[in-house]
């Protein structure tokens, strides 16, 4: 494999990704284009718990307002909770929400079968399992605990048989 085709196979699975979410709320149809930024924003807020929005948009390079965006997206859902910073009251500061809302859990629960079939353009329940297997490697190689990325130190990859 050589870096182009692997960028090509991290936008084929971010695809997958999108296809395997649930629907929004509300009956709109799919996610539009800014799921993924919704998903960048929500996972720098992991790495960085009680940072301000101007930070997110510097660490991420996205403008200001869609990160604003994204962060009421995710306060809307219940992902994250925002609150005044004591040190500059004009700031807020964003953080993860304690607990996980229905519609978060809702979206870490959905399974990834059917989105997998349907890019691969079979069931056949051998190369399904191989496919959900080497990315089970992937996300232990590169995925940290919280589901973001960066290597998750101590994990070691399963020898192949």
């Amino acid at each position: 494999m050589n870096g182009v085709e692997l960028f090509l196979l991290g936008r084929t699975l971010m695809k997958i990704g999108e296809e395997a979410l649930p629907e929004p709320p509300g009956g709109t149809g799919r996610y539009a284009g800014s799921t993924r930024l919704v998903l960048v924003v929500a996972s720098d807020i992991a790495d960085h718990p009680d940072t301000a929005v101007g930070e997110i948009a510097a660490r991420t390079g996205l403008p200001q307002s869609q990160v604003s965006s994204a962060v009421a997206r995710l306060n809307e859902a219940g992902s994250v909770h925002t609150a005044p910073d004591p040190a500059d009251r004009r700031r807020l500061l964003v953080r993860q929400a304690d607990e996980v809302s229905e519609r978060v859990a809702q979206v870490r629960a959905a399974g990834i079968d059917e989105a997998l079939i349907a890019a691969l353009g079979s069931d056949e329940p051998r190369r399904l399992r191989q496919v959900t297997e080497a990315l089970d490697v992937l996300a232990r190689n590169f995925l940290s605990p919280s589901g973001t990325p960066g290597p998750r130190r101590g994990d070691t990859v399963p020898s192949s048989e």
